[in-house]
């Protein structure tokens, strides 16, 4: 049985640097709390996104027959899509390019009544994996010695 289920929205007019914006208010959250975020968030972003985590959990429902109360949207991503290029008419007979951009949206959520899903918020610092410190050696820098600019006439 799938765990996950996911909604995709393509060619969506608008930047994936501002469909971005309200992405990341949302992501890790559950179904019911990323509905009231994104009823309130000022957004033009917020409608198309409101429709995909609608429609996600539309299909949570059928394919899984799961839970709205359960599920959590594990994985949200935006990238860019194409874009659709435009002429203005300006003055003098001349014309202005304008470019219009697009962006593919996909919500993917799981239910946590199946089990799987780790909320990364509550593991302490203690339990992350730690990086390894790259090597800094420094090394002396003497501006006089290297025969630069101050050498010549």
């Amino acid at each position: 049985m799938r765990k996950e289920v996911y909604a995709l929205g393509q060619h969506i007019s608008m930047s994936a640097h501002k469909a971005r914006r309200v992405i990341d208010q949302i992501r890790g959250r559950s179904y019911e709390e990323t509905l009231m975020i994104l009823e309130l968030m000022p957004y033009r972003a917020c409608y198309p996104i409101f429709k995909l985590v609608y429609s996600a959990a539309a299909n949570a429902s059928i394919t899984m027959s799961s839970n709205e109360a359960n599920l959590v949207i594990s994985k949200a991503e935006v990238n860019q899509g194409t874009i659709v290029k435009r002429l203005k008419p300006r003055a003098r007979g001349r014309s202005f390019a304008i470019q219009k951009p697009t962006c593919h949206i996909t919500i993917v959520m799981k239910d946590i009544s199946l089990g799987g899903y780790i909320d990364t918020d509550s593991i302490t610092w203690s339990q992350k994996p730690k990086r390894k410190k790259k090597d800094t050696t420094m090394s002396y820098y003497d501006m006089y010695s290297n025969g630069g600019t101050w050498d010549k006439k």
